[in-house]
């Protein structure tokens, strides 16, 4: 009876199965900040209104003019930015992302962009100094990011991960800093807080476009050239014979046919550098009639031999024992292989009986819940993922529900 008095007090403390889903490994996510280039600035045509529903965009702003929604996923219909941009180089980074990796892979932008900012509008904190000199129209735009546009990237680059996985980072800026010698290290000191404040490893791809060659910040390339000298994560997309312009009177912006092939030179660029890491974590179950991607965070196929590495399991029979606590009534086996780091994820491989929802979380020897993610798996093997930026090395509790049968376990990772 003591022993089911504690599995009733432990399951008691909030063991409901959450509705929270862990970050699906198959849709990659791409931040995009910059200035006016990025916001886009040209016409959206009739080709780039309709778009893959694998491609989503994650509002950035408030905006109920145009029906946006602060932190909402949507269909990544231009304009990206905000309501009042245009056609920009994310457009076509995305789409070409889509269409040239597996059918599985989904992609999600976070675009922060403000038209005329300097590097310095990515500091945090911003300087007050810098934006007392700003015009009226200028602070409005940054407004629409609460007065903070790189804690607003931060803030929604989070909210993301919630649901993906950061894969890289696309930026264009620097005609505002043209003439500033310091911008290659300011640009990485932007590069350096965003990978800490997001847990991020240290080989996320930063892509940086250059500017029009003909126009009146083409000099901007020279300091755009000697970003990959400062850090390997560096690269530059080339704007070689984009030489039409828009029209501005200063030849600053590119045309939509531009923007649409200069966002096909980012992706291009993006799937070469990242090689093997663009393709798509395996389905949850061999079975025929395992859950799509975007209900399912489990991952690749274990052999029998991993899950007969199990430490815990409940058998079908009147009562079943579980890392010795006994359960009366279970229902139907389920079972735990070894759990392990693997790549950006902790991974739990399980073998059940029957299809049915799976609910896992972590606990730090505190008690205290580090991460949980509730699943539909088909009967047999499964790894199920777990993102492990929460999740650092150390020993666990692991508890493992269905809907009749409970796993308490304890796990160490390293």
């Amino acid at each position: 009876m003591k022993v089911l008095r504690f599995v009733s007090l432990f399951f008691g403390l909030g063991f409901a199965v959450s509705a929270n889903a862990a970050p699906d490994p198959n849709f990659h996510i791409y931040l995009a900040f910059g200035q006016s280039n990025m916001e886009g600035q040209a016409n959206i045509e009739s080709q780039d209104k309709t778009v893959d529903k694998r491609f989503q965009v994650l509002w950035t702003t408030n905006e109920t003019n145009c029906g946006k929604k602060l932190g909402k996923w949507s269909d990544a219909v231009p304009p990206l930015a905000s309501c009042s941009s245009k056609l920009g180089p994310a457009d076509y980074f995305g789409r070409t992302m889509v269409e040239k990796t597996d059918s599985q892979i989904r992609v999600g932008i976070v675009d922060v962009a403000v038209a005329g900012c300097s590097i310095q509008l990515f500091d945090s904190p911003v300087s007050q100094s810098y934006m007392n000199q700003q015009a009226g129209w200028f602070k409005q735009r940054v407004e629409a990011y609460g007065g903070k546009p790189y804690e607003r990237l931060i803030e929604m680059a989070k909210k993301a991960q919630e649901d993906g996985v950061i894969k890289g980072i696309i930026f264009h800026q620097g005609e505002t800093d043209a003439g500033d010698g310091q911008w290659p290290s300011k640009v990485k000191k932007v590069y350096d807080n965003i990978i800490k404040d997001l847990g991020l490893g240290n080989d996320v791809p930063f892509l940086a476009g250059e500017v029009l060659r003909s126009g009146s910040s083409r000099g901007a390339n020279n300091n755009i050239a000697k970003l990959p000298q400062q850090s390997k994560n560096f690269y530059v997309i080339s704007s070689e014979g984009f030489n039409q312009a828009l029209g501005d009177g200063q030849n600053v912006h590119f045309t939509s046919q531009e923007y649409r092939d200069f966002g096909k030179r980012y992706a291009e660029k993006m799937i070469e550098v990242l090689g093997d890491k663009i393709k798509p974590v395996a389905a949850a179950s061999s079975s025929s009639e395992a859950p799509s991607s975007s209900s399912v965070e489990s991952s690749s196929s274990e052999s029998s031999s991993s899950v007969a590495e199990s430490s815990s399991s409940v058998v079908a029979s009147s009562n079943s024992t579980v890392g010795g606590i006994v359960i009366p009534n279970a229902m139907y086996s389920v079972s735990v292989g070894r759990v392990a780091f693997a790549g950006d994820f902790v991974q739990v491989p399980l073998s059940l009986s029957k299809a049915g929802f799976v609910n896992i979380r972590l606990y730090s020897v505190l008690g205290t819940e580090v991460a949980s993610v509730s699943r539909l798996l088909s009967s047999g093997l499964s790894n199920v993922l777990i993102s492990k930026r929460k999740v650092p090395a150390g020993v666990y509790m692991m508890s493992v529900m269905t809907s009749s049968s409970y796993i308490v376990q304890r796990v160490n990772l390293q």
